[in-house]
């Protein structure tokens, strides 16, 4: 099986770069001042505040979606017997002439 990602390091600055092999498109990137000693990503306040946002906010727009949808939905049947009434009247209004 196909390797989906990979990583590798630049060899001028020392970044980490995770690559999608399918794509070629950069997926991560961290600079070797954000890894330990081991190479993991340290931890960063900053950074796990701004994802805590990120998910937040995209759990909100998620619900703003499906509220909605469901408006949308409910309303569907009226425009659908609007729609049917109208197109019945230009119906009858053409058979009338």
């Amino acid at each position: 099986m196909e390797t989906k990602q990979i990583e590798v390091d630049c060899p001028c600055c020392d970044t980490r770069l995770t690559i999608d092999v399918r794509t070629r498109t950069v997926l991560k990137h961290v600079r070797a001042e954000q890894r330990d000693g081991d190479g993991f990503v340290k931890p960063d306040d900053e950074r796990w505040g701004t994802a805590v946002d990120r998910a937040e906010t995209r759990v909100d727009s998620a619900q703003d979606k499906l509220d909605r949808a469901m408006r949308e939905e409910r309303e569907k049947e009226s425009r659908l017997d609007d729609l049917f009434d109208k197109a019945n009247e230009r119906l009858r209004d053409r058979d009338g002439d």
